[in-house]
């Protein structure tokens, strides 16, 4: 006697999809309102009025930072090129990890050969080998740190 009441399809599509329009606009709205909330008290009461009126009593359009297109609606041209040296910087510091790794790898090279002459010649071959690893590591970073400095 509880038998539940059958839908039509185009109620079922409706009632899924009214969801996920909601969060799409929350997420293009979101930035907007977090944009407007950091505003001066000035910029947030102009901003959320459209319009202003001249000193002739004439309606004219407000341009606010706060009615810019942010979010998902931004501009894909707009670049944040401190934000890319930023990057690049960080990147960088592991050159100097690098040139760290080939200072207490020939630092180790000099204790060996001090505590063991005789293996002085495979000693060596193997400190090159490691040099060879950590300058490739050094050229990967510079390559990385380079894509960083010119990505959008």
């Amino acid at each position: 006697w509880l038998k539940p009441k059958p839908f039509a399809s185009s109620q079922i599509t409706t009632e899924m999809s009214l969801p996920v329009f909601r969060a799409i606009r929350a997420a293009r709205v979101l930035p907007q309102a977090l944009q407007s909330a950091s505003a001066s008290s000035t910029n947030a009461v102009a901003g959320v009025a459209a319009q202003r009126f001249s000193e002739a009593g004439t309606a004219t359009t407000f341009a606010s930072p706060t009615f810019s297109q942010v979010g998902l609606g931004a501009p894909l041209t707009k670049r944040h090129a401190g934000v890319s040296v930023l990057g690049c910087g960080i990147a960088m510091v592991a050159v100097g990890g690098c040139a760290q790794g080939i200072g207490q790898l020939f630092a180790a090279l000099v204790v060996g050969m001090a505590r063991n002459p005789s293996m002085k010649e495979d000693l060596f071959t193997y400190t090159l080998i490691g040099m060879g690893f950590l300058e490739f590591l050094a050229i990967v970073v510079i390559l990385i740190a380079g894509i960083l400095l010119y990505s959008e």
